[in-house]
């Protein structure tokens, strides 16, 4: 019945496989994903957001290909948090710093309580889809990737293929990278651990 159960549910999630950093999707195509840093847009004075606002525009009308936003929103859980903290007003000597402590733990358990403190991550997903990273190919091979069933496009991207589809995704990928550093935005590619990590927390939210 757990079996059972088990084999319902993967039905639901996209992914067959994550290869060298790349997502792998059931239907054959790959994504790449790029985690963004933030940036205080409130703090910055008038014509700084101008510029901001104008080196996105920019950076969005350069390119020649589809790409994805996605801003992940998850409640903070701050327990562990305050259970450290609250070991380490235990240790102190000085009274006067263990009331202080002791009125920080309070205030921090008040204003969680009275609203819910947010943690946002922010993504870039680059797709690549079989058909565009054929051009090296022969006309005859192209159509059949074209027209080839997703488990025919997976068996292609298990063997020699996926060699110039990571080239072609990872080589998009430093064109997002150069136009977020020009808006004063690090990025970095995400790796297999933590592509898993991002998964399991997307599909397991209570976790």
């Amino acid at each position: 019945m757990a079996q059972h159960k088990n084999l319902n549910t993967k039905q639901f999630v996209d992914i067959h496989d994550i290869k060298d950093g790349v997502v792998i999707l059931k239907n054959g195509s790959l994504r790449l994903i790029l985690e963004i840093s933030s940036v205080n847009f409130d703090l910055k004075s008038s014509d700084e957001q101008t510029a901001i606002v104008k080196a996105f525009q920019n950076f969005l009308n350069s390119l020649d290909f589809p790409l994805q936003i996605v801003v992940h929103s998850r409640q903070l859980d701050i327990k562990n948090y305050l259970v450290k903290t609250q070991a380490l007003v235990d240790q102190l000597d000085n009274e006067l710093l263990k009331i202080q402590g002791i009125e920080y733990i309070r205030f921090v358990k008040g204003l969680t309580e009275l609203a819910n403190i947010m943690s946002k991550n922010f993504y870039v997903i680059l797709p690549l889809y079989v058909t565009e990273a054929a051009s090296k190919k022969s006309f005859l091979e192209n159509i059949k990737s074209a027209f080839g069933t997703a488990a025919q496009k997976i068996k292609s991207l298990e063997e020699q293929d996926f060699s110039i589809y990571k080239s072609q995704i990872e080589q998009r990928a430093e064109i997002i990278m150069e136009g977020l550093r020009g808006m004063g935005l690090a990025s970095k590619v995400l790796d297999k651990e933590s592509l898993i990590k991002i998964f399991y927390n997307l599909f397991n939210p209570n976790a």
